[in-house]
């Protein structure tokens, strides 16, 4: 089977064969060369000495390189000309003018639109030759007009590019114009819009391999609205020096308007039997959406006018199209904002049981499968399963951007690092948005959904086998390729990520009003323990002197009258008198306990085992008489108050002592673990005080930390005011730690304890 035309003229062109990796890894902005209609020289801004000329000025300036380069620029350039060159190039870089100018060659004028722009320390002047006929910029300014009357009534993007392409089309008369649009910033492109003549097949709807456009390729179209290729069988023409002195590299030519392009590419315009191109570049806040490409079957040199024309279309297109992009997803929004409302009702200082119920009504305000909060390590999920190590992976990414930055993709397999090998059989695409800088996220989650796509070859062999070797496929809907995407999920919309923005500042209002009422609540609270504090010292004290008169009393009555009294009366009068005592000891632990609720805590790095001997000259001799013995494994420096640890580890022993089991080896462990809190979040250095004694009955275990509490009477285990736990209890919280236990009758009762974090 013979092939069309234009492939079999590109493979009779092909000696050799290549690798397509060199596409990705050529300096395409220092090829070196420039196409032939033009030439170019690069003077030094400072001296206006010529650095650097192409090697055709001979035959287009009437001079040659050789001669033109370390002379002055103002031998090819009047001084008024550099003179304003210089002024508009100092502005940026980037910027840039045309300039008619006249040129004596070889006795007789010859008109040039010189274009000039700033590169480093240079001045890069383009020379094109100005056809005496030639248009002015106001015929091409009435053109674009006309046709920006046109894009504004458009109301849709697909419909907005439609009018693109027709418009540059009419203006420039290329044969074939395209909108295409990018998938992401390094994907395949889709063919959009298309104005095409008569005869010409369509590539409407079809899509090209990412490679076909590679990185640097995609750098330059965004840095550059316009690339013009006049002719893809010109022969380009090389620059003197060929290498700069300086950097020992070409010229750097990315703003260049000659600059002449890759083989591979001319090759592939070849392929598809293009003579001409011309792309305009559609940037969306600042990166390359797409690209107008417009496609010539004869060669055509495009004066600076028409391309100062395109060039002001395309930044007005895509303003248009950033517009209707905007008015579509507000639209959208406004569509979602009663979903959106009856979330924020419910939302609750109880985040993720408000905002995570059963309804899946989170989930479907993006059309997701499954939706998970993340706050303080623990993960709150909704819908589909996620992979633990996904979500960590999720929460490490989410450490550092600003709160409110939202990030998604629509295909987790191929993102890199730390994400790409823990997808498994999980979700296939997600949209996070950052609550906190320490790693707190909401995220929606999508399942894989297999698309078809119609590429305009097979999108896995962007090379094949021709009669001359290895060449690009060429493209075309005659050569159709269709394949299911798979791994992918539905794309996440500007929209989606609108929503999730929109989520995220009403619920960091939502926060901050929780915030202020638990302030104000908090403050409420701490002059009432304030109060109280207060109340029970002077409380304390003011009681303790007629509690002392009565003791006394009760003590003179049975010493001086004992005799006389019946022995019901002294047995009352010792009543009074050990009621009293009762009542002095709970007055004491009660001041104690106020006092702990006052004055800060004094935290450092200290010793366990040091504490722990402290607490044993108090309690040791409790254990002893009980036999209970003490056993103490390899034991780490805590961050603590030493004092109130102190306390914490005395009324735990004394409690083993007066809880020990009657019978058997009775002991009382005190080690460090890494455990979960039972409140949840990450695992923390936990304390553990374990005796094997009489145990806790379940019904009780809720008691043992309330304020004068006992499970026994007064006598019984070794007596008590039952304020030990309590103030166990306080100390630990006071930390911003945790207490909990786990007991079960005759088998002995473990103690649990954190001590919060350092520096909290």
């Amino acid at each position: 089977m013979s092939l069309p035309e234009p492939e079999r003229e590109a493979e009779a062109a092909a000696a050799i064969g290549f690798d397509l990796s060199e596409c990705v890894q050529e300096p395409i902005h220092r090829l070196g060369m420039i196409q032939s209609h033009g030439t170019l020289l690069a003077a030094e801004a400072d001296t206006g000495t010529v650095d650097t000329a192409a090697l055709n000025t001979l035959f287009l300036l009437g001079i040659a390189a050789e001669e033109l380069v370390g002379g002055p620029i103002t031998r090819v350039l009047s001084p008024e000309h550099w003179a304003e060159a210089l002024q508009v190039c100092a502005q940026h870089d980037a910027a840039s003018l045309v300039l008619p100018v006249s040129v004596d060659v070889a006795g007789s004028p010859r008109m040039f639109d010189v274009t000039a722009h700033r590169h480093g320390p240079l001045v890069v002047l383009e020379y094109e030759s100005r056809a005496v006929a030639a248009p002015h910029f106001p015929h091409f300014y009435r053109g674009v007009r006309r046709a920006l009357t046109r894009l504004r009534s458009s109301t849709a993007v697909v419909e907005c590019c439609q009018a693109a392409a027709r418009e540059i089309r009419a203006l420039t008369g290329f044969d074939r114009v395209v909108a295409y649009r990018f998938d992401g910033e390094n994907g395949p492109g889709e063919v959009v819009a298309e104005d095409v003549a008569e005869g010409r097949e369509p590539w409407l709807g079809l899509w090209f391999p990412a490679s076909d456009i590679p990185p640097q390729a995609r750098r330059l179209y965004r840095d550059n609205w316009i690339r013009v290729i006049a002719d893809v069988d010109d022969t380009s023409v090389g620059l003197h020096p060929p290498l700069r002195a300086d950097s020992g590299l070409p010229l750097d030519l990315s703003n260049s308007v000659l600059r002449t392009v890759s083989g591979f590419h001319l090759e592939y315009l070849r392929n598809i039997g293009v003579k001409s191109s011309m792309s305009v570049s559609v940037l969306r806040e600042g990166e390359l959406w797409g690209l107008i490409a417009c496609h010539g079957h004869a060669a055509v040199t495009i004066p600076p006018e028409m391309r100062a024309a395109c060039e002001f279309f395309g930044v007005a297109f895509s303003l248009q199209l950033g517009v209707i992009e905007e008015r579509e997803q507000a639209e959208a929004l406004t569509a979602s904002r009663e979903r959106l409302d009856r979330i924020i009702f419910r939302v609750t200082s109880d985040l993720e049981d408000s905002l995570l119920a059963g309804d899946g009504a989170l989930r479907e305000l993006l059309h997701a499968d499954g939706v998970v909060l993340c706050r303080g390590g623990r993960s709150t999920t909704s819908g589909m399963s996620v992979p633990p190590a996904l979500l960590e992976a999720l929460q490490a990414r989410a450490a550092g951007p600003a709160p409110g930055t939202v990030w998604s993709t629509d295909r987790l397999s191929e993102e890199s690092g730390d994400l790409v090998d823990l997808v498994g059989d999980g979700p296939a695409g997600a949209l996070m948005v950052t609550l906190s800088r320490s790693g707190d996220y909401l995220a929606w989650f999508r399942k894989a959904r297999a698309t078809t796509r119609q590429w305009a070859a097979d999108p896995s062999r962007p090379v094949q086998v021709g009669p001359r070797g290895e060449r690009l496929t060429p493209r075309g809907s005659g050569a159709v390729f269709r394949a299911v995407v798979h791994g992918q999920c539905l794309p996440w919309t500007p929209t989606d990520r609108a929503t999730a923005q929109e989520l995220w500042r009403t619920l960091t209002g939502l926060v901050l009003r929780h915030e202020a009422e638990l302030a104000a609540l908090n403050e409420q609270l701490r002059i009432i323990n304030s109060d109280l504090d207060s109340f029970a010292h002077v409380a304390a004290h003011d009681l303790k002197e007629p509690l002392r008169g009565i003791s006394n009393a009760a003590t003179f009555v049975i010493e001086d009258a004992a005799a006389e009294l019946d022995a019901t009366t002294v047995r009352r009068m010792h009543t009074v008198r050990r009621l009293a005592g009762r009542m002095d000891d709970l007055l004491d632990s009660l001041l104690h306990f106020a006092r702990l609720g006052r004055g800060g805590l004094h935290r450092t790095e200290v010793p366990l085992d040091r504490v722990l001997d402290s607490a044993l000259d108090v309690a040791g001799e409790r254990l002893a008489e009980a036999h209970v013995r003490v056993v103490r494994h390899d034991l780490p420096e805590v961050y603590a108050d030493e004092s109130r640890l102190y306390e914490v580890l005395v009324n735990l022993l004394v409690n083993a002592a007066k809880y020990a089991a009657d019978q058997g080896d009775r002991t009382v462990e005190v080690l460090v673990d890494t455990l979960h809190p039972p409140s949840g979040g990450p695992p923390q250095q936990t304390v553990v005080v374990r005796d094997n004694g009489i145990g806790i009955p379940p019904g009780q275990q809720h008691e043992v930390f309330d304020l004068f509490r006992r499970l026994h009477g007064q006598g019984e285990r070794g007596g008590g005011t039952g304020v030990g736990l309590a103030i166990v209890r306080r100390i630990v919280e006071r930390h911003g730690g945790e207490l909990w236990l786990d007991s079960e009758p005759a088998r002995g009762t473990t103690f649990f304890f954190t001590l919060g974090q350092e520096g909290g």
